[in-house]
């Protein structure tokens, strides 16, 4: 008897553990995964296989700011009630609203072009066949999949998918390494004034800084208000917002973004140890990229890669849409929202199912995937410059805010970010 009890309360506490984790595990940690997109893939392995550890230190000294602006969109949405066109609407004029989301709108559309490509290339290299008919048919499978079932159903599905990028890690520590160096090049930054590198480097912050991600966290925690019934409908301001709940968005915000960096230098020194040790300096192909894994997987590395870009970009395809769909339903007063069915907000599925269209038309225009992945990344990079000033400023104001708004510490990450992301691109544009 005194055994069973004693089973039973092992079994009780590690129920509440789980229980615990799945409470912490939300919107943070889906951004997360989906910064981890094709096109952050295919930037990491661009970085890693150009300049070895030449852009290493990024992944490091971006954590803390990606960090500070995802906390400020999220602590932004629980607070207000609202997604973050929705609140620039209410703060600033509305010409500020169009151009921010208009940007936002063309950096998403091309993005959600070049990660169908990298996913239609990837099945080709696998399963051969017409890599268009790929396109296609992967474009259809993805509208169907964001319109009839719900994202959380749907991310926590495609989650498992990017567990092949974890061979990354095998794979770094698989290789030869020089592991001082390596913690050389993470702590000491190192910036090469030229075209190529800075074009790298923009591309880099721009596909881990993204815009989509801000505009996905801030209307996806106040999804997470109506899924728990605080508030009835996107844009209803919650009457009042728990400590706990502002603690629990944080450290769900700094799994997620931790995950998405970690994930992040693997990838480079992946890619340093194999690729550009053999000479192999510009990806041209997912074929290309793939043999960064072959050390773990061998004649298998072509079917990890695959999967892993399949499954990034069947979960990031979704995420680039639906920021776009967050963005233009508030500004236009539509219905909004992935709790809804199509029929009750037409306006808001409407846009998902035509950026993802467009994007698809993209890919009859003949880029190379591979490099289509890298300038989306560097498109992000600067459309994100103006929005975290934006974001910045929202959440600072008491207005909005209340005993919410920011602490000093948010204010100074949120202009850092800014300054640095600002000069970066400056510089990009000066060296080309």
């Amino acid at each position: 008897m005194v055994k069973n009890n004693k089973k039973t309360k092992i079994t009780d506490y590690f129920k509440n553990q789980v229980r615990n984790v799945k409470r912490i595990i939300g919107p943070g940690v889906i951004t997360g995964f989906s910064d981890d997109d094709s096109s952050g893939i295919g930037t990491y392995s661009a970085a890693g296989a150009k300049f070895s550890l030449g852009q290493a230190w990024l992944a490091l000294y971006q954590l803390p700011m990606m960090i500070a602006v995802q906390e400020m969109c999220g602590r932004l949405g629980m607070v207000t009630g609202k997604g973050l066109a929705g609140n620039m609407k209410q703060f600033f004029h509305r010409y500020w609203l169009y151009f921010a989301v208009g940007l936002l709108v063309c950096a998403n559309t091309l993005n959600i072009g070049a990660d169908i490509s990298a996913m239609a290339e990837s099945s080709k290299m696998v399963l051969g066949g017409n890599i268009d008919l790929w396109a296609i048919g992967i474009t259809i499978g993805i509208i169907l999949l964001e319109v009839f079932i719900s994202y959380k159903v749907y991310a926590g599905i495609l989650k498992w998918l990017t567990i092949p990028f974890f061979g990354y890690f095998i794979v770094a520590f698989m290789m030869p390494q020089d592991w001082l160096a390596i913690f050389r090049s993470t702590i000491l930054p190192h910036i090469e004034f030229n075209k190529d590198f800075l074009i790298v480097m923009v591309g880099f912050l721009g596909t881990t800084i993204s815009p989509y991600l801000f505009f996905w966290q801030t209307s996806e925690e106040v999804e997470e208000e109506v899924k728990d019934g605080r508030i009835k409908e996107i844009g209803q301001k919650c009457q009042k917002v728990e400590k706990g709940e502002i603690k629990r968005m944080r450290i769900d915000t700094y799994v997620g973004m931790i995950f998405s960096q970690a994930i992040a230098l693997a990838i480079v020194m992946a890619c340093s140890a194999t690729l550009f040790k053999h000479g192999i300096t510009d990806i041209n192909s997912a074929q290309e990229a793939a043999l960064a894994l072959q050390p773990l997987a061998g004649n298998g590395a072509y079917l990890l890669f695959a999967v892993g870009i399949i499954g990034a970009g069947l979960m990031g395809v979704p995420v680039l849409a639906g920021s776009a769909a967050y963005a233009l339903s508030e500004v236009a007063g539509a219905r909004e929202g992935l709790s809804h069915k199509l029929k009750d907000a037409k306006f808001f599925y409407g846009v998902i199912i035509f950026s993802t269209l467009v994007g698809l038309a993209i890919n009859f225009i003949g880029i190379n995937p591979m490099k289509a992945l890298l300038y989306s990344a560097v498109v992000n990079g600067v459309v994100a410059v103006p929005l975290i000033a934006f974001i910045t400023i929202l959440a600072n104001k008491k207005k909005v805010m209340g005993k919410y708004k920011n602490k000093p510490i948010s204010n100074i990450l949120g202009w850092i970010t800014f300054a640095v992301m600002l000069i970066a691109s400056v510089l990009m544009f000066y060296y080309w």
